[in-house]
């Protein structure tokens, strides 16, 4: 083998599955076809959950200071996301650009072996191996790996390579959206639904206005070449009555509300993560923050196998658990452009939906959905409230130690809590030490740990049991880190 894991595609759902692997020791070579970042930022900011993702990696203060807002909307209804109590507020300041950068850096230092001006023409698979056709600065050559991971986004050759069923539906509009210096709008970060489309604006760094531009009546076009500011600003003249030509745009780009996903995420030895594996209007920027949540479910799973102390099967739990929030995903955003880009026959809906969002089970609800905390796993029995989510952040006291589950999480590797001085505990997990930490504290104060005496949290953040379901402690740590 040249490498254990292919990755095709250094975009943020690439370089964040490298560093997982190489967390876990895991040989990984990224095959990127652009020779260098072309700057776009497509992406803006991260949700909730995203920002935790970030700070179980110790990764957020690469980031240095992050702006943080609770103005959230769904489909341009507005929500206060400070209902989501004790979490991270999202930020919706970092242009994806700097996300790929600091990501690439964490994954280089880390090890992975990031390859830029290599596209992959051609794969095959074989009963132990993958092998695809590269052409690089250095011309053509061939390169094997055990597994191949596509990450490389909505048009991805491997998706289409590996001939992966992509049905669902075709762009119905198109939409602008560009970066523009020399600019002095008002902000409408949550958009603003005017009689002909939609318009948002916000303001980054470096004095850029980040455009959004829906005007109604546009069907898609196939284009080529990037859409000229003047048919921008010519569209924003037509909805708000501003005259922005006189602006420098920094760069522009058209995009659709076609909705995909893939039937399946694994064929074989190939696998897809982020945009390769589903497509949709990206509505609240959930778009990248999905794609880095699959990479890092994905990430420890591919490492335990390739290792060997985990069977081939722990990587049908990747689809399984996934899919079906891919789906949900492909629900709410479909559902939110029917609110944000309709006419005026939609605005009965949008104003009973405003007052829904007076009563905070509502607010909380979709708070939730579009900051991806709602997601559970199916990890087995119990009913336990933490069964299946992902750990929040607790304060523990070891003794004369101080630590945070974020903080145990950082290696990427299991951890089981002792709650309780539990000696059993500790015992039964003993042979499994070479992948889980076993860490005796206590809650620093009462909180989600308050109903339990010990919890297995898997390399992702996920609780995988607890103490006082009917599970198996040997059996959950079988099922989610192999044989002992």
């Amino acid at each position: 083998m040249d490498t254990a894991v292919i990755v095709v595609g250094a975009g943020p759902a690439g370089l964040m599955l490298a560093g997982e692997l190489r967390l876990a020791g895991v040989e990984v070579t990224v095959l990127e076809r652009l020779p260098e970042s072309t700057g776009e930022s497509r992406g803006l900011g991260f949700t909730t959950r995203t920002m935790e993702v970030f700070d179980q990696r110790g990764l957020l203060p690469r980031f240095g200071g992050l702006e943080t807002s609770a103005q959230g909307h769904f489909g341009g209804i507005p929500l206060d996301l400070s209902v989501l109590d004790g979490a991270h507020l999202p930020n919706k300041t970092i242009p994806q650009s700097r996300t790929e950068g600091v990501l690439e850096e964490w994954a280089a230092q880390l090890g992975a072996d990031i390859r830029r001006g290599h596209e992959v023409l051609s794969l095959s698979q074989g009963p132990d191996h993958v092998e695809v056709e590269v052409r690089g600065p250095a011309g053509t050559q061939r390169l094997r790996g055990a597994y191949l991971v596509g990450c490389d986004g909505g048009r991805s050759t491997i998706r289409n390579r590996a001939g992966f069923d992509f049905p669902g539906t075709a762009a119905t509009l198109e939409m602008y959206l560009a970066d523009v210096r020399g600019l002095d709008l008002r902000q409408r970060m949550i958009g603003e639904t005017l009689p002909g489309g939609m318009v948002m604006v916000g303001h980054l760094d470096g004095g850029i206005t980040r455009l959004i531009v829906c005007e109604g009546g546009t069907p898609p076009k196939k284009r080529t070449a990037p859409v000229p500011y003047a048919d921008v600003a010519a569209a924003w003249q037509r909805l708000t009555g501003e005259d922005i030509s006189h602006g420098e745009p920094v760069w522009i780009s058209s995009f659709g509300d076609a909705t995909r996903q893939v039937t399946e995420y694994r064929k074989g030895r190939v696998l897809l993560a982020g945009d390769s594996a589903h497509i949709h209007l990206p509505a609240g920027g959930q778009g990248m923050n999905t794609s880095l949540q699959d990479s890092v479910n994905l990430g420890w799973k591919l490492a335990a196998v390739v290792r060997g102390t985990a069977p081939q099967s722990l990587l049908d739990t990747y689809h399984s658990e996934r899919h079906p929030v891919g789906a949900r995903l492909m629900m709410n955003t479909r559902a939110q452009g029917l609110l944000f880009l309709s006419g005026s026959e939609m605005q009965p809906l949008r104003d009973v939906l405003r007052e829904l969002t007076a009563y905070p089970d509502v607010t909380l609800h979709l708070a939730r959905m579009v900051s991806g905390l709602e997601i559970r796993y199916d990890v087995g029995e119990g009913d336990h409230p933490l069964l299946g989510r992902r750990l929040p952040h607790v304060e523990l006291v070891g003794g004369d130690t101080k630590t945070s589950t974020t903080q145990l999480l950082h290696p990427a590797r299991g951890v089981l809590l002792d709650l309780a001085d539990n000696a059993a505990l500790r015992e039964t997990a003993g042979p499994w030490a070479d992948r889980v930490d076993v860490v005796t504290a206590t809650p620093h104060e009462s909180g989600p740990l308050a109903d339990t005496t010990g919890v297995l949290v898997r390399p992702d953040g996920h609780v995988a049991w607890t103490a006082s379901g009917p599970q198996d402690l040997g059996a959950a740590l079988e099922r989610w880190f192999g044989p002992a």
